[in-house]
C-alpha cells in the first residue's frame, strides 16, 4: 500500500520549467502541473507506507536545484 502526497513547489523565478523536467527525468511523480497563486508546480506522487514521507521527500525531491519552497499535503481516504 502507497501514500498519496500532494506537493507544491514554488521555484526561483525563470526556473520553474527546468524543475519540471529534472522531477520528470526522477520519475518520482504521478502527475506534474504548472499551476498560478503561491506555487509553481504541483506535483502528485506516491510514497510506499513503510517509508518516512519527510525524509523520502528531502532525499528525493528537494534537492533538486532552484526550488525556494515546498508545501507537502498528506492524504487519507479517496473519495
Amino acid at each position: 500500500m502507497s501514500t498519496c502526497v500532494f506537493i507544491q513547489l514554488r521555484c526561483k523565478p525563470g526556473t520553474t520549467y527546468e524543475v519540471a523536467n529534472e522531477i520528470v527525468l526522477r520519475e518520482l511523480h504521478s502527475e506534474l502541473y504548472s499551476t498560478s497563486g503561491n506555487y509553481d508546480l504541483l506535483l502528485k506522487l506516491y510514497v510506499d507506507e513503510n517509508d518516512d514521507v519527510g525524509k523520502f521527500v528531502n532525499d528525493n525531491l528537494l534537492d533538486i536545484p532552484n526550488i525556494e519552497r515546498s508545501l507537502t499535503t498528506l492524504t487519507f481516504k479517496a473519495f
